[in-house]
């Protein structure tokens, strides 16, 4: 590989290849909301345009009973290795707008970031890969076969790929999965990811009266669903943060002492961390760091409450409904649909006589760690360290990408988690940002892990 003629055709193209991604960045692909559906295939239509320009054959948007999933290949040689790029175009909701300081969908340059949704998760992360697959087109070559299939539902669940993986497993066969769409120490620690939590994703319904009651004639006789939610929901951790449905940790892998110490040499500044947040104290599961509690200890988090007025003003109203969405963080071998039954089987039991409940489960997948032995992570590694010059750190990432434990149920594939970003890019919430270094730094890294894994 002639490293000095690719890295030139990076610097030289550095400014088009941004350009590129803030074109993406515009397109306001949410996939949770039908309102952008065409948006959505938009998205599909632009990613598939880039990758026939970067040199990848039959490339095609194929449809599903959701959102499309876009595939391309460069088959070399059937003889050497295949590597699979997953990633997704969609992202999500950008909601509440007026907290971010330039509307999300107009990308902005600030401070070295790039401000946009999806600039980090997950647009910039897989758009490095397609900028890097084109670099080595245009000067060194690929020293393998490579395939790119980049979907627009991860945001809601993949529900559709695992259907569309199972219909293309001929087409879709591959050595090794690499993934960009997690995170990074800091930008002077580089790290990868060997693991991922899994996710149970729920909402509940809790119905009182059967109409919105007065509260001042009713109230203090009928059970008001909102309170009653409040503390049903309060029930679901004991006071070490333990939580409290049965069965709950039956099967979750307790790490031993040993590995435990090895995470723990992961640099973290417990001080930084709060001042970030702008929180006095952290709030997690006794007995645990901050590290093994968003790494390897399972967790429950209201994502989300509603019922009654809300509105401007005062409405004295004892409501008829109350909702949340819930969300359970799952580490191995917790599996998710049986997790979903135990809260469902655990919130209709507590339910008081005043209230009828409804669970609706949403979308979920199972946790899933990568072997630090398999080649294709000791290619992985050598790429940061040569990129870098600095020793990758292996980490438990808290996310969730639910399709990664089905692409080895199917693919029979192992997945290599190497992600650019950072914990502070703030994906999912307003100002989400990615930072030019990182994007860079990204385009220049993935043609060394094609290099270590075929040397």
């Amino acid at each position: 590989m002639n490293s000095d003629h690719l890295q030139d055709y990076i610097q030289k193209n550095k400014e088009r290849f941004l350009n590129e991604l803030f074109e993406l960045l515009r397109i306001p692909s949410i996939s949770a909301d039908p309102a952008f559906k065409k948006d959505v295939a938009r998205a599909a239509d632009y990613v598939a345009a880039r990758l026939k320009d970067a040199g990848a054959d039959n490339v095609v948007v194929e449809p599903t009973p959701g959102h499309p999933v876009v595939y391309g290949e460069k088959m070399i040689d059937p003889a050497l290795p295949t590597v699979l790029v997953y990633g997704h175009y969609d992202v999500q909701p950008s909601v509440p707008d007026e907290l971010w300081e330039t509307p999300p969908f107009e990308p902005q340059i600030r401070d070295g970031n790039i401000y946009a949704r999806g600039a980090c998760d997950d647009k910039g992360q897989f758009y490095m890969h397609i900028k890097a697959f084109e670099s080595m087109m245009q000067t060194t070559g690929m020293p393998c076969n490579v395939k790119f299939m980049i979907e627009g539902e991860e945001e809601v669940g993949s529900s559709n790929l695992g259907a569309y993986c199972k219909a293309n497993k001929d087409k879709l066969a591959c050595d090794v999965i690499l993934i960009s769409d997690t995170a990074m120490i800091a930008n002077d620690q580089p790290s990868l990811d060997i693991g991922l939590r899994g996710l149970s994703y729920v909402q509940v319904e809790v119905t009182g009266p059967n109409i919105d009651l007065h509260s001042g004639t009713y109230g203090g006789a009928v059970g008001n669903p909102i309170n009653v939610l409040c503390s049903m929901i309060a029930s679901l951790h004991d006071e070490n943060r333990h939580i409290t449905i049965p069965g709950f940790y039956d099967d979750v892998v307790e790490l031993s002492s040993e590995e435990r110490a090895a995470m723990a040499k992961a640099p973290f500044d417990l001080e930084s961390y709060r001042k970030h947040l702008d929180i006095k104290a952290t709030y997690g599961e006794k007995g645990y760091t901050v590290i093994e509690q968003t790494g390897i200890r399972p967790t429950l988090d209201v994502n989300g409450m509603w019922g009654g007025y809300i509105g401007e003003g005062s409405k004295t109203v004892l409501p008829s409904k109350a909702y949340a969405k819930i969300s359970m963080r799952l580490v191995p071998n917790q599996d998710s649909e049986t997790i979903t039954k135990l809260f469902q089987e655990h919130f209709e039991r507590i339910a008081p006589d005043c209230v009828r409940v409804k669970v609706t489960p949403h979308h979920g997948g199972n946790p899933y760690v990568t072997p630090m032995d398999h080649p294709a992570y000791q290619a992985a590694a050598a790429a940061m360290r040569e990129s870098f010059g600095k020793e990758p750190v292996p980490t438990r990432g808290g996310g969730s990408i639910p399709i990664v434990a089905l692409f080895e149920e199917v693919l029979n594939a192992k997945t290599i988690l190497m992600g650019f970003g950072l914990d502070t890019d703030a994906i999912h919430s307003p100002n989400e940002k990615y930072g030019l270094f990182n994007f860079y730094k990204g385009i220049e890294t993935i043609p060394l892990f094609y290099k270590h894994y075929t040397s």
